[in-house]
């Protein structure tokens, strides 16, 4: 688990540092965090419903929070917890971009165990950086 809950960062939010060795790993670590937050078990959502989309931001930074935010969204418009498959992040002009390839199903409350909705991903102590040892993310998300 490449990912951390932080505590005292927030108070009626949650924050989880995610790592990895290549900004790609830092994603999809980033990505399971937010969802770890809202379902106990990842491993109960199955790989029934796929979605591909590309996001492109001038910041690094940025362009994680719109990928988190997109997996939010698919979670509050469709009813689909989606996890990242596959990511590739590559320079654009002069910014980013995130091709994200997703899976996952329709939200089921008798084989998901639902813990709190995430409304949004804050900006609040949002952050990805290099590290010595590759990359990590922090991140606060609204509760």
């Amino acid at each position: 688990m490449p990912y951390r809950y932080l505590e005292d960062i927030a108070i009626a939010d949650a924050a989880f540092e995610a790592w990895g060795e290549t900004i790609e790993e830092v994603f999809v670590a980033a990505a399971d965090a937010l969802l770890n937050v809202m379902v106990g078990d990842l491993a109960a959502i199955r790989k029934r419903t796929y979605r591909h989309f590309v996001v492109e931001e001038n910041q690094i930074d940025l362009l994680l929070f719109q990928v988190l935010q997109k997996l939010i969204y698919y979670k509050d418009a469709e009813q689909l917890l989606a996890r990242i498959k596959a990511v590739r992040i590559a320079p654009h002009g002069d910014g980013w971009t995130a091709s994200v390839e997703s899976a996952g199903e329709q939200i089921d409350p008798d084989r998901h165990d639902l813990l709190v909705d995430v409304k949004a991903v804050t900006l609040h102590q949002f952050q990805v950086e290099t590290t010595p040892d590759g990359w990590r993310a922090t991140v606060v998300v609204d509760v």
